[in-house]
């Protein structure tokens, strides 16, 4: 079931050599382990995308896709995953990071209010990053850990699924 789940995000290789933003890139698309959808390369890669997730600087998905490419695992699930983090979903995300932070430092909370303008990074986030930053990594490694034995986990489930149930029709076949 994962393998059918993930192959529907997957791109093909050669559709994405087709463009020409890809081309300084052409020559490291034809490694096998990027594309294919194969336990080994996808639950690292969604692992590695939740954890970008969690980090609080934009282009996700452009750093995920860059690390995928680095650490050899599937780029358009490393790319999706990253997707978590969204308008909807940063102030809370970043705001529990910021009070785990603060909990972890020992230091009193201020105010918090999250914005996405240059204004926001130029004089909260300054006085904020080090509890916030803290916060995001741990809880972004803790998110990236569970996803990665959630995944690992829900896959060789499946697998063990489907071999019973080959095994059976085999069986059923044989017999009659």
């Amino acid at each position: 079931m994962p393998r059918r789940i993930f192959k529907r995000f997957a791109f093909k290789r050669h559709e994405m050599a087709r463009h020409w933003i890809m081309t300084p890139f052409r020559h490291l698309l034809h490694d096998p382990r990027l594309w294919a959808v194969r336990r080994r390369w996808v639950v690292p890669a969604f692992s590695l995308g939740l954890f970008i997730a969690w980090l609080p600087f934009p282009g996700h998905t452009a750093t995920a896709i860059l690390l995928a490419l680095l650490l050899r695992v599937n780029i358009p699930i490393a790319a999706v995953s990253t997707w978590i983090s969204n308008p909807a979903t940063m102030g809370p995300m970043y705001y529990l990071a910021y009070k785990l932070g603060n909990y972890l430092l020992g230091r009193e909370p201020g105010e918090f209010g999250f914005e996405l303008s240059f204004d926001w990074v130029a004089h909260t986030f300054v006085t904020i990053w080090q509890p916030m930053l803290l916060g995001c990594v741990l809880l972004g490694g803790a998110t990236a850990l569970i996803g990665y034995a959630a995944v690992d986990a829900l896959w060789r489930m499946s697998l063990k699924d489907y071999k019973m149930r080959k095994r059976a029709s085999r069986r059923d076949r044989d017999s009659a």
